[in-house]
C-alpha cells in the first residue's frame, strides 16, 4: 500500500503541476452547470431535481475522462521514464493501481466541486437528497470505469492522441450498447439472450438506475468489474511491453 500511495501522490501532484488540471476542472464544472440549467431546462421543469445534471455525465466523461487518462502511460513511454519507473522495487500492478487512484481522485475532486448545485436545489425546493447522493456515487463509479479503459488504452501506445481516441471510441461503444437503435440492429438475427447480454454492458442503463436513487448491487458490481478487468488488462499490457 505504501508503494501505491507514493505513486498516487506523484501522479496527483503531476496533474496540479500545470494549469491543465485547473482548466479541466473549470471546463467540467462549467459544462455541468450549462447542461443542467440550460440544456436540461432546469427552471422550465419547475422541479427541484438534478436529473438533468446527471443525465449528461456519461457524455461529459466520454470526452474529458480519456483526456485525463491518456498521459498516464503514453507519456511515460514517450519520455522514456517508464524504464526508470519499472526498475523501482514495485510491481506493475502497484504502478497501474497508483496511477489509477490518482486519476480517479482527480475526477472525484472535479465532481465534488459541483456540490453548489446540490445546495442550489435545496434552496429552491425539497429534492430527494438520498437519490442525489446515490447519483453522485454512481457518477464517481462510472468515471472510474471510464478511467480504467483510458489507462488500458494509454498503456497500448506512446501517442497520447491515439490513446485518447481509442479510449473515447471504446467508452462510446459501452455507452451506446444499451440503446434501442443499437439493439434493434441485432434483434431478429441473434438470440434474445445475446441482446440482453449486450444491453447489460451499457453504461447509460446502469447509471440511469442509480440516478433514480435505486441502489442495485448488480450495477455497483458491474462498474467495479469493469474497473478490475481493464486495470488487469493494463497490467498485462505493461508487463508484455516491459518484457519486449
Amino acid at each position: 500500500m505504501n508503494h501505491i500511495r507514493t505513486i498516487a501522490k506523484r501522479e496527483l501532484s503531476a496533474y496540479f503541476a500545470t494549469p491543465v488540471a485547473f482548466i479541466f476542472i473549470a471546463i467540467f464544472v462549467a459544462l455541468s452547470g450549462a447542461f443542467n440549467f440550460y440544456l436540461g431546462h432546469f427552471f422550465d421543469r419547475n422541479q427541484a431535481s438534478l436529473e438533468g445534471f446527471f443525465s449528461y455525465h456519461p457524455w461529459l466523461y466520454l470526452l474529458l475522462v480519456p483526456a485525463v487518462a491518456m498521459r498516464l502511460w503514453a507519456e511515460e513511454r514517450k519520455s522514456g521514464t517508464i524504464e526508470q519507473l519499472l526498475t523501482l522495487p514495485i510491481t506493475t500492478a502497484e504502478a497501474v493501481l497508483g496511477k489509477f487512484l490518482a486519476a480517479w481522485l482527480f475526477c472525484g475532486i472535479a465532481l465534488a466541486l459541483t456540490f453548489p448545485m446540490w445546495i442550489t436545489v435545496n434552496v429552491l425546493g425539497e429534492p430527494d437528497n438520498a437519490a442525489i447522493a446515490v447519483s453522485y456515487i454512481g457518477s464517481f463509479l462510472m468515471s472510474g470505469a471510464f478511467l480504467a479503459i483510458g489507462i488500458c488504452m494509454s498503456a497500448l501506445t506512446r501517442n497520447q492522441i491515439v490513446a485518447f481516441i481509442a479510449a473515447a471510441v471504446t467508452c462510446f461503444v459501452f455507452i451506446m450498447s444499451g440503446l434501442d437503435i443499437v439493439l434493434g440492429a441485432f434483434r431478429g438475427w441473434v438470440t434474445p439472450a445475446l441482446v440482453d447480454t449486450l444491453a447489460s454492458f451499457s453504461f447509460l442503463s446502469r447509471f440511469s438506475s442509480l440516478t433514480r436513487g435505486v441502489v442495485d448491487l448488480r450495477d455497483i458490481i458491474f462498474f467495479a468489474s469493469m474497473m478490475a478487468f481493464w486495470l488487469f488488462t493494463a497490467v498485462v499490457v505493461v508487463d508484455v511491453k516491459k518484457a519486449a
